[in-house]
């Protein structure tokens, strides 16, 4: 299958941090995006083969709760019954689900990881990336030699290549991270799914515009899934509101939505398209030009934020904020 309906599904998000029986909560999310996904493929069509939510759709964030407070909260086991749960969605819809939720680790038992699942029609997990970028969660990179001596570097830089093309996962601010795209696209990524919870606005926000500049630097699209509406804390519930998107391998919006609950973020991706573009010579190829031997000697030069920060143990909130101070001191020279 080279060409398909791909949808941008905006759900709203119900925080959990106040609930009294969060894994009810969760629950209740799970059905309330099955009954959404198998009404959308009704409306859509046979041909919508991949659905991609927004970010923490199941949870919401915390909002100062210490690691251990949020994983016995809001953190789901890899091989426990939430999984299962939306692996049945893709299951009965046939298709492959992208859901992004907050996860425990049995190699990590005092953390959790911002994971991106990709669930396909058979129920597999075909791939599970875990957040790299982050202000104030937890990610491989702070425990990074036992990360890699468990998951390998195919664990943290996954691929998925399955009938509809390659796919990748950019969460959230992460499409504001260029490097990481364009290891993913050289790696064979073709289609990144974005999980997202994020401002919205009628003019280009940052993220909106570095969706555009990833999917052109790469040759990929892009399916952006943002929140529709954010409810069960006191943050204004439409901060983060509407705008989701697929965006083409040259830039262009191919559908987005206005505000709320929201199917209307869908479109058909070519792929055959999409690989004539890329073994195609010429100035736009850029995936082909990167002087990857030049970045990185260079980057290696440079010192900014370092890897094993929670190697030896737990800390707390204010410890990330800290962290990212000292980068900014050796960034500019005072370190």
């Amino acid at each position: 299958m080279t060409a398909f309906t791909a949808l941008a599904l905006q759900v709203e998000t119900r925080a959990v941090n106040a609930a009294t029986d969060p894994r009810t909560e969760i629950r209740a999310a799970i059905g309330r995006i099955g009954e959404q996904v198998g009404a959308s493929k009704q409306w859509l069509g046979p041909d919508l083969r991949l659905v991609v939510l927004p970010e923490y759709v199941l949870t919401g964030f915390p909002l100062g709760e210490s690691l251990p407070e949020w994983r016995d909260k809001a953190a789901l086991d890899p091989a426990g019954p939430e999984y299962d749960a939306l692996a049945g969605i893709a299951v009965r819809h046939q298709v492959f689900l992208c859901v992004n939720a907050y996860e425990s680790d049995e190699h990590f038992p005092e953390l959790y990881f911002q994971a991106s699942v990709i669930l396909a029609p058979d129920g597999r997990a075909v791939l599970r990336y875990r957040r790299l970028h982050s202000m104030f969660s937890p990610s491989p990179y702070d425990v990074w030699e036992r990360y890699l001596e468990v998951y390998g570097i195919d664990g943290v830089l996954p691929v998925a290549r399955t009938e509809l093309g390659n796919l990748a996962v950019l969460t959230s601010e992460e499409i504001l991270m260029p490097e990481l795209a364009r290891a993913l696209a050289l790696r064979g990524a073709e289609i990144f799914c974005q999980p997202t919870s994020e401002a919205s606005a009628p003019i280009l926000t940052p993220k909106a515009i570095a969706r555009r500049a990833r999917a052109v630097e790469n040759l990929a699209y892009v399916v952006s899934a943002n929140s529709g509406g954010l409810s069960g804390i006191a943050i204004p519930g439409d901060s983060t509101n509407g705008g989701s998107e697929l965006i083409d391998p040259q830039g262009r919006v191919l559908a987005r939505a206005g505000a709320g609950e929201s199917l209307v973020a869908a479109a058909e991706l070519d792929l055959d398209a999409l690989r004539r573009l890329r073994r195609r010579p010429g100035m736009g190829n850029l995936l082909s030009r990167v002087k990857t031997g030049l970045w990185a000697e260079e980057y290696a030069r440079h010192d900014v934020e370092r890897p094993e920060g929670l190697s030896e143990g737990v800390r707390d909130r204010s410890w990330f904020r800290t962290r990212q101070a000292e980068a900014i001191d050796r960034l500019h020279g005072k370190g």
